[in-house]
């Protein structure tokens, strides 16, 4: 499978350069993107061109997930915490290019300040939103209703046909 990072001369090779509806006839249709998957991976070991082939979400939904309630100790956590990690990664660089002997001040000092900064700037943030609707901690994604393959007319008939059979093939769970 690519992604947006792959580079030249690699699958990516056809795609447009902006975005385009796409284009092809309906093969298969699939509640979950995973199914969707399956069946063009069985395309591929079919010997199908799966060049062209596309998954298309439809039906798209933006779903947020509570994940919890926002409380002050659980924000200065987090920003401490992320603080941390920032000051720690200057600290270890201040202390690579550092021309005395081998020293943690360095380190301890990016650790100390990153942790500070980060309480500071996570409290201004949610001191900020409180009482406007923001209580909760939550991760938002784009999902789909359904997941259809569409293959290129010239090869929609046989990938139907392929793909009629692995329905009838005993489901043996997702790979």
């Amino acid at each position: 499978m690519t992604g947006a990072f792959s580079g030249p001369g690699r699958a990516n090779q056809g795609l447009p350069k902006v975005p385009t509806p796409p284009t092809g006839w309906p093969i298969g249709s699939y509640d979950t993107y995973q199914e969707a998957h399956r069946a063009v991976e069985h395309l591929a070991a079919s010997e199908f061109p799966v060049q062209e082939v596309t998954i298309v979400g439809v039906d798209l939904m933006l779903v947020e997930r509570v994940i919890g309630r926002l409380s002050w100790p659980k924000v200065l956590g987090t920003g401490a915490l992320s603080g941390a990690w920032f000051g720690l990664f200057v600290g270890l660089l201040l202390g690579l290019f550092n021309q005395q002997q081998a020293s943690f001040g360095p380190i301890l000092v990016g650790l100390g300040i990153g942790v500070v900064f980060g309480v500071v700037f996570a409290a201004a943030g949610y001191a900020s939103t409180r009482g406007r609707g923001r209580e909760i901690a939550s991760a938002t994604q784009l999902v789909a209703g359904r997941y259809d393959v569409l293959a290129q007319p010239r090869n929609a008939e046989k990938g139907r046909d392929l793909l009629a059979k692995l329905s009838m093939r005993p489901n043996r769970g997702i790979e």
